[in-house]
This record gives C-alpha cells, sequence and structure tokens, in this order.
C-alpha cells in the first residue's frame, strides 16, 4: 500500500518536484517500505526521532529536518542531515553553522516565513527575512547554504486561503532572487505544501512536497 501510494503521488509531480516522506510517529517498518519501494527523502520534526531512525536505517537516506530546531540540538543532526527547512532565526543559523563546521561538513537550509494566519505555528515574517539579509552577517557563514524558503498554511478546509498564503510565499522567493541572491543558482528551492494540499503548492513553484498521512496513514502520537 505504501509503495503504491508513493509510485501514485510520485505521477502527479511534476518534473523538478521532489518528495519527502514525512515518517514521524511512524515505526522504522514502514520507513523501510517506503525505502524498499525507491523513497530516499525522509522527514522528520523532532531530533531524538530523527537520530534513532538515522542510526538503524539505511544510510543513503537523506533526512530532512521539518520541524522547530531548538539550538542546543542542533549538534545531534549536524554530522548526517541532508537539509534543515526551519531556519527562524540569525541565532539558529549561526549555531548550524559552528556545528556543521565541527562536522567538516557543509549543510543546506531553508529560511522559514510564517504565512499562516495562526499564531501555533513558527517561522519569520517576512520583514523579519528582509532584517536578517539586511544585517548580511550570514555571508561569513561557510558551512551552511541558504537554499530556499519553507512555509506551512493554516490548517483550513479554506483553500483559496491557502492558495494566497502559497502565491505570497512565491512571490517572496522571488524578491529575495531578485535582491540578496542574485546570480545564485543553488537559492531556488520552496518547501510548501502537505497531504491536504501539496497540488496547490506545486501549482505555485513548490519543489519539496512534505507528504505523511497519505503515505503512511494517520499517526499514533501516543507511542
Amino acid at each position: 500500500m505504501i509503495a503504491k501510494t508513493i509510485k501514485d503521488i510520485k505521477d502527479t509531480l511534476p518534473e523538478g518536484v521532489k518528495l519527502i516522506a514525512v515518517s514521524k510517529f511512524h515505526p522504522v517498518e514502514a520507513v523501510m517500505e517506503a525505502y524498499n519501494a525507491g523513497q530516499r527523502l525522509f522527514g522528520e520534526n523532532k531530533v531524538q526521532e530523527m537520530t534513532a531512525k538515522h542510526e538503524v536505517l539505511p544510510k543513503d537516506i537523506e533526512w530532512h529536518f521539518i520541524g522547530h530546531l531548538q539550538t542546543n540540538k542542533v549538534k545531534y543532526i549536524a554530522p548526517y542531515v541532508t537539509m534543515i527547512h526551519s531556519i527562524d532565526s540569525l541565532h539558529l543559523l549561526t549555531e548550524v553553522n559552528r556545528q556543521a563546521e565541527k562536522a567538516n561538513r557543509v549543510i543546506d537550509v531553508l529560511l522559514q516565513i510564517h504565512i499562516a494566519h495562526e499564531e501555533t505555528k513558527f517561522g519569520m515574517t517576512f520583514d523579519e527575512c528582509r532584517e536578517l539579509l539586511n544585517k548580511g552577517s550570514w555571508k561569513t557563514l561557510t558551512h551552511v547554504r541558504i537554499c530556499g524558503l519553507m512555509g506551512m498554511a493554516t490548517f483550513t478546509d479554506d483553500m483559496e486561503q491557502v492558495e494566497r498564503e502559497f502565491v505570497s510565499l512565491q512571490a517572496f522567493l522571488e524578491e529575495l532572487k531578485n535582491s540578496w541572491f542574485t546570480g545564485d543558482a543553488t537559492f531556488k528551492e520552496l518547501s510548501m505544501g502537505m497531504t491536504d494540499d501539496y497540488p496547490i503548492a506545486v501549482r505555485h513553484g513548490s519543489t519539496f512536497v512534505r507528504i505523511g498521512t497519505l503515505i503512511f496513514g494517520e499517526r499514533n502520537y501516543n507511542k
């Protein structure tokens, strides 16, 4: 079932759009089922859970950290994480750079932007992000590579609102491309869209869709 669902999703994605299978709260066995179906990109939002899975699962898996990241936890994932989608401050970006340097790596990151009409979601406002980039100190960080933006739409049945939020993030990516990242070929990624809204996200330029429930079923949060 997992294998068929992954194939069905990938068949709907345009070229250049990558599927991240969000495996949080799902067991290693489910991840292996997806892996055996050819899936290699997996997303987790808890450091402890991702590290535990990384230790026992195949080493060619690309781990994407998509949850809120505390600075004191960065050191645990820096040696192996492929991309961190949730950079929401210069302080966090600097710590990722510090830990990446210790691990002798360059870590790809996305700046998380708050586009939802919900206070519970993390991320910078557009102005906070502009302020971070204006300061310029991020340019001295040689062990992180800013590759684009991530955003989460409002949890709502109003798909017109969701679409407006995705449109705003796509426009902001273009603004940053033309101002702070002119000529930077790596600054192109847009991580937005989940199980219920990913087709809308793809229409508006998403390059990473983060899909969990559709692939693995409902999560058991009591485990």
